[in-house]
């Protein structure tokens, strides 16, 4: 892909986005490192797992909404924390209850508690569910392009495969997948889970990603805060080499300068 438009903007359910790095609200040490954090990245949505997460459906602690004003942020409820198919549908129809009526929301659907990675049928049973209700579904999956496939056709607005097991920060694991996810898509693939540093995030740009959704890569680094800006940065770049095009690569050297007509 080359283009010259300035006009790059990510479209999730209709709504553009300037930004293609979406952050999560869990692990940070407090409120305020979580304001500060999301500020530096640059994220016009923020991801709150309503399981963990009090934005009003408890009145003596504190809100999270405080720190995340309506006019600056898209709030992406997320099912996290939820293992079966009943869990995810409920927890959907309460964050849209406690923000009276969004419809844009994050499903997930675990497997089991040591790997996190997705209940693929649970999941796909969810989607379909939640589609019906009349949710703009984003859905975190495996890297299976059947399977990323299959959640398109279910109607999801995004589908969010995984780069590695969520906070482990390993990377992209398997490049050629998300690849092959990208190249078969009609509707936003952003990656999550699996990112650790901002190399990461520009790899998966690279690869033609419409954007990345991340946590613990910032929230548990030792300075939250930089290492919100240096993924800012990371996606940024990622996505201007990505619409640049990158040079072929060669197995062998290819002089800056051309040899002919050197002057003898």
């Amino acid at each position: 892909m080359n283009t010259d438009s300035p006009n790059d903007s990510l479209i999730i359910a209709g709504k553009s986005y300037s930004s293609r790095l979406l952050v999560g609200t869990g692990k940070y040490r407090d409120l305020e490192e979580t304001g500060k954090a999301i500020e530096a990245s640059g994220a016009e949505i923020v991801t709150v797992a309503i399981r963990r997460t009090n934005i009003g459906q408890n009145p003596n602690e504190e809100n999270l909404l405080d720190i995340l004003p309506a006019d600056r942020y898209t709030i992406l409820p997320n099912t996290a924390g939820c293992f079966n198919t009943e869990d995810a549908v409920r927890t959907c129809r309460l964050a849209r209850e406690l923000l009276d009526g969004h419809k844009l929301v994050k499903l997930e659907v675990l497997g089991d508690q040591k790997t996190l990675f997705p209940d693929v049928t649970a999941t796909l049973e969810a989607a379909e569910i939640l589609v019906k209700d009349d949710f703009d579904v984003m859905v975190y999956t495996n890297d299976d392009p059947l399977i990323a496939k299959r959640l398109e056709e279910i109607g999801c607005v995004a589908v969010m495969p995984l780069a590695a097991p969520i906070g482990s920060g390993l990377g992209i694991r398997n490049p050629y997948n998300i690849l092959t996810i990208i190249e078969n898509a009609n509707v936003p693939i952003l990656v999550d889970a699996g990112v650790g540093t901002a190399s990461d995030a520009t790899i998966a740009m690279e690869l033609g990603c419409d954007g990345i959704l991340m946590n613990t890569a910032i929230a548990q680094a030792q300075s939250p805060v930089l290492m919100a800006s240096a993924m800012r940065k990371g996606v940024e770049a990622g996505r201007e080499a990505f619409l640049a095009g990158r040079m072929p690569r060669k197995r062998f050297a290819s002089a800056s300068s051309p040899i002919e007509g050197l002057i003898l």
